[in-house]
């Protein structure tokens, strides 16, 4: 007869969570004491093989992802940290060991590629905050959750580089341009209110009032946008110009997340912003699936139930902060 307490449906019982964490105990060449107390563990009581070869399965599936991330965040943390030339080969299989596990088995806390964003930056916003500042010229920021910007104001120039996430701009009119860096192209005014975001290797602008000059790369010709306007791009190169509800595509700042016929891995791309762990998208077909509907920006987890319901992925939550989704 079971003790446990009563769970929330998708999330692990405590025997399945003691199995995740054997999983990552066993991975790589584990001690003789290691598999000593796995055996023992695993002997314990026949539930205990059961729920192992269930873990397993899922360990597998999520595997690929977590591997692919954890190469994304070697590399950035490389960039910083220099290892001596000689050790590199050796620094890259421990550091892509190290944040695989990391991801795989705590499914959240310290993210190097969160990490190496911020080390250049001058405003950051922690996962669900949104964050307002004044820059020295008077015009606001309002940033997302998760997301950073460096400011550069000199002489002759207004500059602001979007490192990571999203944010809304609300320029002070004046005869210096304002401008927006991000992901190789900008967005470039006089005085406006609009919003920059960040979307996988690309950004999006979306404007609100006024005019914006958009361009994705240095060999692209700028673009004006106008109030609900919005142009993406990627690789220097920017897509066909789209009429879009400015208002409710940065209805964020007011604590509520909007979609309309939206791809569920940009949805999920947003609700990473406001979770503090991993969220992992196993079945790629789910990805291009399209979803409506305005959520509270405060629960992610709820808001996955909600799309579960819809979309009908089946969902695990290991450790408290790791969410797979398959």
């Amino acid at each position: 007869m079971s003790h446990e307490p009563p769970r929330q449906e998708g999330s692990l019982s405590t025997l399945e969570q003691d199995a995740w964490l054997w999983l990552g105990r066993l991975q790589g060449q584990p001690g003789d004491k290691v598999q000593m107390a796995f055996e023992q563990w695993l002997s314990a009581a026949p539930e205990h093989v059961d729920t192992f070869v269930r873990m397993q399965s899922l360990w597998h599936l999520s595997r690929p992802t977590a591997q692919r991330l954890a190469k994304e965040e070697a590399v950035a943390l490389r960039q910083y940290l220099h290892p001596p030339a000689s050790k590199r080969p050796y620094w890259s299989a421990a550091l892509a060991m190290a944040a695989c596990l990391l991801i795989v088995v705590w499914g959240g806390g310290w993210q190097p590629l969160r990490w190496a964003d911020d080390l250049g930056a001058d405003v950051v916003s922690a996962p669900g905050q949104v964050r307002s500042v004044t820059l020295d010229d008077g015009s606001t920021v309002v940033l997302d959750g998760d997301s950073a910007i460096a400011v550069d104001y000199g002489a002759g120039e207004r500059h602001v580089e979007l490192r990571r996430g999203a944010a809304y701009f609300s320029v002070v009119p004046g005869e210096i341009p304002f401008t927006v860096a991000v992901a190789g192209g900008e967005a470039r005014v006089l005085g406006t209110r609009f919003e920059v975001r960040r979307i996988n290797q690309g950004a999006r602008v979306s404007v609100l009032q006024g005019r914006v000059a958009v361009r994705g790369g240095p060999l692209e010709a700028p673009r004006v946008l106008a109030a609900d306007q919005q142009l993406s791009f990627a690789d220097g190169a920017s897509a066909n110009l789209r009429s879009v509800d400015a208002e409710a595509l940065t209805a964020w700042r007011d604590g509520r997340l909007s979609f309309y016929r939206a791809p569920l891995g940009e949805v999920l791309d947003e609700l990473r912003r406001h979770y503090p762990g991993r969220i992992l998208l196993l079945n790629d077909e789910l990805r291009e699936r399209r979803v409506s509907g305005s959520f509270a920006s405060h629960d992610p987890l709820a808001i996955l139930d909600a799309l579960q319901s819809v979309v009908g992925f089946e969902q695990h939550r290991v450790l408290g902060r790791l969410v797979i989704l398959r």
